[in-house]
């Protein structure tokens, strides 16, 4: 059977069909949530909880794009609510010999703060953006295996991405004139 009538399948009541559907993809999908998470935990939670999404949302899918392109949003987005709910908190020392593994954290919340102001930037995007970004920047497919991943034409990932980049540089420095006021 093909992802849509697995899909399909599991939308009448055929208990065994997203179960395959999972298994023919699981190892994309996986990389996918490890590219796009901080640690495999998190990449192993936002996984489970995009399936369950799915799972529930199979409805929902409107076959004008490939199953796996509508999978592969959906762990995106997991991920990246992932990041938003797990944002670090400003730590404060108990005690006088914990002031230089703060200094170290706090490089770190530096580093973490970038990457999340890139997160925030990316789940800007139009979901076919941010899907053609991620792919070819972020996982680093190619357009051609971006284009068979997601079920779109080649010059289709080519705009998305030039369009979605666009769009990033702009949030990005609007991201980053706003830091600087503060």
């Amino acid at each position: 059977m093909s992802d849509a009538e697995l899909l399909s399948a599991h939308v009448g009541g055929d208990r065994d069909a997203f179960g395959t559907l999972v298994s023919r993809h699981r190892d994309h999908l996986w990389q996918v949530a490890k590219r796009t998470s901080y640690s495999d935990e998190d990449a192993a939670d936002a996984l489970q909880d995009a399936m369950i999404s799915a799972h529930r949302k199979a409805s929902t899918y409107r076959n004008d794009a490939a199953v796996l392109s509508w999978l592969h949003s959906i762990v995106v987005n997991a991920c990246l609510d992932r990041i938003r709910r797990n944002r670090v908190r400003p730590i404060a020392a108990r005690y006088p010999d914990d002031v230089e593994q703060i200094r170290d954290v706090r490089d770190r919340i530096s580093d973490l703060e970038f990457t999340l102001d890139v997160e925030a930037a990316l789940f800007a995007l139009p979901p076919d953006q941010r899907s053609a970004v991620v792919a070819v920047d972020v996982e680093g497919y190619s357009v051609k295996e971006a284009a068979r991943r997601l079920g779109v034409p080649e010059g289709t990932i080519k705009s998305r991405c030039a369009r979605g980049r666009k769009k990033l540089a702009f949030v990005l420095a609007d991201l980053r004139f706003r830091g600087n006021r503060s």
